[in-house]
């Protein structure tokens, strides 16, 4: 991962402070290795740090700021400076860069700004197409209700992707309680995600990478801790900090949620591209998707990245018409799964993904279908055949104890 650039951040004002550390960590094409509040402790961190480049805001003290640059310039020749500002006079911008900032932004510092900067650094630094970093795909897996077949997703879909030898992925347990990945993959993981956010700070990307249980299908997997205790030290920030050095490290993540959308799934769905609702045609799972919704419109962004994934659909009796599902919810499907409960159970109890178990499966063709959709980000359904048998299942006027949707 040449391309990454690991970096380390001043400014001594919480506010500002905390709107760039949350700004650098959304970033795919860097890793907020650390942080720091006070000027004079500043070429201690860079000197055990040694991150490529440092953002220093000037705002607390120009002066002591621009001798910090000074020094960084004998003390860090290899570390580039961007200096930050919320000052527009041009004595300032020049002290700062003859005393060595390579670049200088205007704060409030713009998404659009600090991406062409970083970018010039990383060409600068790096070469060639330093400055057209890949960015890293980041996909939520939640359920409507329990037993929908999340894990088994995650798994499979996971394992999907990662046959594309343009690839490297990740799947993270985030179902700290009762979360069994490990059991879907065979695997006896030495480390847990308790261990990566508990040295972060000390983690670099090969040493994250050797701190996963990697599966023969290519698919790393991070997950969740062995002991319940250990759930409670985990905390969001912590989990953001590894969900950065994961994006720049990966190409996919994906993140098997808990059921209790608790902070920690919150956080995951921050920093998702896609967040995927995995539901069942049952009346039950359908009304909770409609109460997520309402909770999902009222957080910024979080609605256009959902797509709602319906599982398990032809089951031969039970399930509502796909019609009267869709009239209810109040939006287009994403993406169907054909039910094959003996093949997903066959592929559970054996800890064998269904790329390797039964390549040839119904179930196994459509998610190969999802992840192609997925990779080419499409933003409309694929016709699939599960389809007409949805359709075709039982009347769904239960549905008409709560309000529809509108959409």
């Amino acid at each position: 991962m040449s391309s990454v650039l690991r970096l380390a951040l001043l400014d001594p004002n919480d506010t500002s402070r905390e709107a760039l550390k949350r700004m650098l960590l959304g970033m795919d094409q860097v890793w907020l290795d650390a942080e720091c509040s006070r000027y004079e402790f500043f070429p201690d961190v860079v000197e055990q740090s040694t991150p490529d480049a440092a953002v220093i805001s000037l705002d607390a003290d120009p002066e002591r700021a621009v001798t910090l640059l000074t020094r960084l310039r004998t003390a860090a020749p290899n570390c580039c400076v961007l200096a930050v500002s919320r000052s527009t006079e041009g004595s300032l911008i020049l002290q700062a860069m003859r005393a060595g900032a390579r670049e200088f932004l205007t704060s409030p510092v713009s998404i659009e700004d600090m991406n062409s900067a970083l970018g010039r650094i990383a060409q600068a630094k790096f070469g060639g197409s330093g400055g057209k970093v890949r960015t890293s795909k980041v996909i939520s897996i939640c359920g409507a209700s329990g037993g929908v077949g999340c894990t088994s997703l995650g798994v499979n879909l996971g394992c999907m992707l990662a046959t594309n030898p343009g690839n490297t992925v990740c799947l993270v347990d985030l179902d700290l309680a009762i979360g069994d990945a490990d059991v879907f993959l065979d695997a006896i993981p030495e480390f847990s995600l308790i261990d990566v956010t508990q040295n972060v700070s000390r983690l670099d990307f090969q040493l994250l990478k050797r701190s996963l249980t990697k599966h023969r299908s290519g698919l790393y997997l991070l997950p969740r801790p062995v002991q319940l205790q250990e759930a409670s030290m985990i905390t969001p920030e912590s989990l953001r900090r590894v969900f950065g050095l994961l994006k720049a490290t990966f190409t996919h993540i994906l993140v098997d949620t808990s059921k209790a959308f608790t902070d920690l799934d919150q956080a995951a769905f921050e920093f998702a591209t896609d967040v995927l609702v995995v539901v069942q045609l049952y009346l039950p799972c359908l009304r909770n998707l409609v109460r997520l919704q309402m909770s999902f419109d009222q957080i910024d962004g979080l609605a256009e990245k959902t797509k709602i994934i319906v599982n398990r659909v032809g089951l031969e009796s039970g399930q509502i018409k796909l019609k009267k599902a869709r009239e209810t919810i109040g939006r287009d499907i994403f993406f169907q799964i054909p039910n094959d409960y003996r093949t997903m159970v066959e592929v559970r109890n054996n800890g064998i993904p269904l790329l390797e178990q039964s390549p040839k499966a119904p179930v196994t063709i459509a998610i190969k279908g999802l992840a192609d959709l997925l990779e080419s980000d499409g933003q409309q359904p694929v016709p699939d055949a599960a389809a007409q048998a949805a359709s075709t299942t039982s009347s769904g006027s239960w549905l008409n104890f709560w309000p529809k949707s509108k959409a």
